[in-house]
């Protein structure tokens, strides 16, 4: 298009137009370039495409295009531009001031000020740059084949000039600002930032929320937990130290669950008894061991003693007898012989024991022979072993040393038994020993397991219970256990209705005031000391005071295996209703 268009290049002399400039919708417009017939003309003639043409173009003509006639002789002036002609007129309308603010402002110029598209940019010959703005131009649809005549021919142009009868000025481009890039990254980092403190506002608030959340939770635990150990006795310095002083939660007011059990040693003889008491409200488990000399009332009314009530009355009157007199409500009796016993040290694993004394094997056949248990701490005692250290007593022992031994095998088993109800009830139904009506295998097995647990944790302890030689309980000596852990309150029969007997021990032999108490406590009788003579007696002596008292002293003697003709009437020094004076013919009957 270029070549064929360049008037300077074109080899078509008749055929060529140069570009002299655009119209208003941005089209080139191009001249005709007239044919130059006299070589001296043309170097005559200055080339002047808007002054001295053969054809002038108006582009911005409102009529049709006006043809001037190419002289090459003399010079014809020119018409003066008019953007705005008036058509075919001929004559020239004066040209107003190009205002593009029309009203003659500050871009505005006076008579004959030259066409500024621009403003006064225009008149100083210098365009303005405008590389940030971008010009929106409206498009006009102009005539059919005007697109195609206006690129062919420059009379193309003119006709589409002339057939638009839209006119648009330059005032009426509206330029449209760019985005500026830098404005819209401004704008996303101040979200950005914004956008983020706030995160962190709210982080730094659920963070507090949190905090204060668990401190709480921690606030409300700890005062739970001191609660519990408060409400359960157990708080350090305070309900220990309470209870020690005599000061702690009524004792009636306590819930106790107690049982009673009785070892029967099925090879010599002789019955053992102790209570097995689970505080529920102090969390406290304890034995409480019960001396055979205890006195207690049968059903009869006639005063007897604990071991007595074992082999005559058996459980239910034993029971009932105990409740009488320690004021305590008995739950049920387990009956605990000597093989049984073995088969629960076996079961639960064997034990751990305090051994305070050295037992020799009853199987032995040589003397000298290795102790069956020995003495010393953390003893492990097998089934055999724990039998053979419950029923020990050693000559001159009171039968106090032997319970003791029986209250430490005891706790033993219970710190090896397992705490889970269920468990402990499979194990008691293992031993298949026949148990009291009311007390079941599931009742047994749950009540243990209870009691496992406390001593597991240290809160178990075992107490012997005061009885005195006469076999009643004082007020002071068995108010600590009666009262404190059993909640009961000491209630012995009365002396009077029992016979009491006076002994003194003349058989050289200082066990044999005991062994002797022991037999007639069990027979039911009252023991006082006499003492022991200076000279020991050959034979024993039975006498009484009262007559009314010698079927009482008749008694005595049988119970200690005496003859009756040691019975006699005569004078007695002391208070008791029978004197007895021990001597050598005294055989006295195995331990109990």
């Amino acid at each position: 298009m270029n070549d064929r268009y360049d008037a300077g290049y074109g080899d078509d002399q008749e055929s060529q137009y140069t570009l002299v400039g655009y119209d208003d919708y941005g089209r080139p417009v191009y001249q005709q370039v007239p044919p130059q017939h006299a070589p001296q003309q043309q170097s005559q003639q200055q080339y002047d495409p808007y002054a001295q043409q053969g054809y002038g173009y108006d582009p911005y003509a409102t009529g049709r295009q006006q043809a001037v006639p190419y002289d090459t002789g003399t010079q014809q002036p020119v018409p003066p531009y008019d953007p705005y002609g008036a058509g075919d007129t001929g004559q020239q309308a004066p040209v107003p001031p190009y205002d593009p603010y029309a009203n003659g402002g500050p871009q505005g110029g006076g008579p004959g000020t030259a066409y500024d598209p621009y403003g006064r940019a225009a008149a100083s010959g210098r365009q303005p740059r405008v590389t940030e703005q971008t010009a929106y131009i409206p498009q006009q649809a102009g005539p059919a084949g005007g697109t195609q005549a206006g690129q062919g021919h420059p009379a193309g142009g003119a006709e589409a000039a002339e057939g638009d009868e839209r006119q648009y000025h330059t005032a009426q481009f509206a330029f449209v600002e760019e985005p500026d890039g830098d404005s819209e990254d401004v704008i996303d980092w101040l979200n950005f930032t914004e956008n983020r403190t706030e995160r962190r506002e709210e982080a730094k608030r659920r963070a507090r929320s949190r905090l204060v959340a668990l401190v709480v939770v921690l606030a409300l635990v700890a005062v739970g937990g001191v609660g519990y150990l408060w409400y359960a006795g157990k708080l350090p310095g305070l309900s220990d130290t309470a209870s020690k002083k005599g000061t702690p939660i009524a004792a009636s007011a306590q819930n106790r669950d107690v049982i009673v059990v009785h070892l029967h040693n099925t090879t010599k003889g002789g019955t053992s008894t102790a209570l097995l008491v689970d505080n529920t409200t102090t969390k406290q488990g304890t034995t409480v061991l019960i001396p055979n000399s205890l006195n207690l009332t049968a059903d009869d009314g006639a005063t007897t003693t604990l071991a007595k009530s074992v082999d005559d009355d058996g459980s239910s009157g034993t029971v009932d007898s105990l409740d009488t007199v320690l004021g305590t409500d008995i739950e049920g009796t387990w009956r605990l012989d000597t093989p049984y016993l073995q088969n629960l040290v076996d079961l639960v694993g064997n034990i751990d024991v305090d051994t305070n004394a050295a037992v020799p094997d009853p199987a032995a056949t040589k003397k000298g022979q290795a102790p069956l248990v020995s003495k010393g701490k953390g003893q492990t005692l097998s089934g055999k072993m724990a039998v053979a250290y419950a029923t020990y007593r050693a000559s001159g022992e009171a039968q106090n040393a032997q319970l003791e031994r029986f209250g430490q095998v005891l706790q033993g088993v219970l710190r090896k038994l397992s705490s889970d109800p269920g468990a402990a009830t499979t194990t008691v139904q293992t031993l298949a020993q026949i148990l009291d009506p009311s007390l079941t295998d599931k009742d047994l097995g749950t009540f243990l397991a209870k009691l496992a647990d406390l001593a597991k944790s240290g809160d178990y302890k075992t107490a012997l219970l005061p009885v005195q030689q006469d076999g009643t309980l004082s007020a002071e000596a068995g108010a600590s256990v009666v009262k404190d852990v059993l909640g009961g309150k000491a209630k012995s029969p009365d002396k009077d209705a029992a016979v009491s007997v006076s002994v003194q021990n003349a058989t050289g032999t200082r066990d044999n005031t005991e062994k002797a108490r022991v037999v007639l406590l069990n027979g039911g009788f009252t023991f006082v000391d006499g003492g022991t003579p200076s000279a020991a007696r050959a034979t024993s002596k039975v006498v009484y005071a009262d007559a009314a008292d010698k079927a009482n002293a008749t008694e005595v003697a049988k119970t200690l295996g005496l003859p009756t003709g040691a019975v006699s009437k005569g004078t007695i020094a002391s208070g008791a209703d029978v004197s007895v004076l021990l001597g050598q013919d005294f055989k006295p009957a195995s331990s109990s």
